[in-house]
């Protein structure tokens, strides 16, 4: 299929906002080449038309262009950034969010035999590959629906179920299966997240994570490592210092004040890792973040 129609697509109907008329379906139209900023990826499928985006998990990074996809099965904290970018040329993504309950639905309404084996293991929680011609069928059909409203409450769930089925059985399905499955490592790893990012200020030890996973300790920390690429502490600094980069936008003058709310008890450390991480102190970065406004849900599209 050509890209063609998914480009004119995509331009056609992006929002600021990313937002379209079809629940959970985001459209990206970026037209420069910003720094590398990082967000959380969100649960979601994203498919380039044009341009690029090179997104850093950790020590792992990814890359991906026309005709080629990310899933994201956790919210993990990422730098993203994107490429080939020119004022006539945007970047141009489509993104789906991915919903574990939807996922479980076609699992178990799946055959035997009708989903690959899942290989030894917990795949990571970020993958990328090339779109099969019948997954970017189906995206480009669900587009269309954006011009056909009265078609669009009936048939959009009918195509967004075809293309989570495309996705599971596809070459990068195993981490997308696990997504539905509750007992799987991936299910584990992510209930472990979603603590560490509503208590993040707080201190923990690894050892009780695990145990509210459900997972041993050296499981989870396996487990947690080959998801994220980040051990749980690192996971932590990375959460506490992007809640205070979205802190300083709107609090500048108050750097002490921030790196206390987000689990600092040390200023000097604060700054010190801040810098580490941005590129500059709490202070200065804060200047440049004034006025910022915060990366839509599903920032990797």
């Amino acid at each position: 299929m050509s890209l063609e129609e998914f480009r004119s697509l995509l331009n056609r109907h992006a929002r600021p906002d990313w937002t379209t008329a079809v629940d959970g379906v985001l459209i990206s139209r970026i037209d420069r080449a910003d720094p590398p900023a990082p967000s959380m990826s969100g649960t979601v499928l994203a498919v380039i038309a044009q341009g690029a985006k090179r997104l850093a998990l950790g020590d792992r990074v990814y890359e991906y262009g026309p005709g080629q996809f990310l899933v994201a099965s956790v919210d993990l904290p990422v730098t993203g950034q994107f490429l080939r970018v020119e004022p006539e040329q945007p970047a141009l993504g489509f993104g789906l969010l991915l919903e574990p309950s939807a996922v479980a639905e076609l699992l178990l309404r799946a055959g035997p035999g009708d989903t690959p084996r899942t290989g030894v293991g917990t795949p990571s929680g970020i993958a990328v590959g090339d779109a099969p011609p019948a997954l970017l069928d189906a995206v480009v059909r669900l587009l269309r629906l954006l011009d056909e409203p009265r078609d669009r409450a009936v048939l959009a769930p009918l195509v967004k179920r075809e293309i989570l089925w495309r996705l599971i059985t596809g070459e990068q399905g195993a981490a997308v299966r696990q997504l539905g499955l509750a007992d799987s490592g991936l299910s584990h790893v992510s209930r472990a997240v979603r603590w560490i990012r509503e208590h993040y200020a707080e201190p923990f030890r690894v050892e009780d994570v695990a145990r509210l996973s459900g997972m041993s300790a050296s499981a989870f920390y396996r487990n947690f490592q080959a998801v994220t690429a980040m051990s749980p502490i690192q996971f932590q600094k990375q959460i506490r210092l992007q809640e205070a980069r979205l802190l300083l936008a709107t609090h500048p003058g108050d750097v002490t004040g921030v790196g206390l709310r987000v689990g600092y008890d040390n200023p000097s450390q604060f700054s010190r890792e801040y810098r580490r991480q941005f590129g500059a102190p709490p202070s200065q970065d804060a200047a440049r973040l004034r006025g910022a406004v915060r990366t839509p849900a599903g920032a990797v599209t």
